[in-house]
């Protein structure tokens, strides 16, 4: 392997370009978010610049990066958009109510540009220093530096700084049986949990589960 081709550089063969951007970043300048857009999705496709640069039609995920529920999105020139919508197998991959309802307020937050909105940013805009004060708030376990992983398909080399809580053991089945569960990490024989994954809504709770497993 020694380069790839720009999505210009295929839109001027003059055919039909579909891309494929994965994980459903809407716009590489993450209006929705107040501090801009983040370090590690700089090397990220995003649906607004694909089709600015020449795609015809965009594919991404509704989950992942977009933030709303599992569901594949076709996305950009409006008469092949209605093909795809025409097609036999279209009926068979429609999704339900359920899932154009979350989708049509997940779309509402991103016109209002409303980050806070939408979990995923939420989580993944919160800075290293709130998430210490947060965790040395818990007074449970030893506070730790983190990495947090997006995940998955989605950005599978990537790291974001983060910060979390440590207790020495294994003691991930016992935080599963905790009412409510708690799903932490084992890294080294120590238990992980990030506290960017977690609302702080919900710091209570997880304080309260890390002391009754280590009483």
């Amino acid at each position: 392997f020694t380069e790839a081709p720009t999505v210009g550089e295929l839109a001027e063969l003059d055919v039909p370009l579909v891309c494929d951007i994965g994980s459903g970043l809407l716009d590489a300048a993450c209006p929705w978010l107040k501090t801009g857009p983040p370090p590690w999705l700089e090397n990220e496709p995003a649906a607004k610049q694909t089709l600015a640069a020449g795609a015809d039609l965009v594919c991404f995920s509704g989950d992942k990066l977009l933030g709303g529920p599992q569901a594949g999105i076709i996305a950009g020139r409006a008469d092949l958009v209605a093909k795809c919508a025409a097609h036999p197998l279209a009926r068979a991959f429609r999704p339900g109510g359920l899932v154009l309802s979350a989708l049509q307020e997940l779309a509402m937050a991103y016109l209002r540009r409303d980050g806070d909105a939408i979990p995923f940013w939420r989580m993944a805009a919160r800075t290293p220093t709130e998430l210490r004060d947060r965790a040395t708030a818990l007074g449970a376990g030893q506070v730790v530096d983190l990495m947090s992983v997006p995940g998955g398909g989605t950005l599978p080399t990537v790291e974001v700084p983060s910060v979390g809580v440590m207790l020495a053991g294994d003691h991930t089945d016992l935080l599963r049986a905790h009412q409510p569960p708690i799903i932490a990490r084992v890294h080294d024989q120590k238990t992980l949990v990030d506290l960017r994954t977690v609302e702080p809504a919900h710091d209570a709770m997880l304080a309260a589960a890390l002391q009754a497993v280590t009483a």
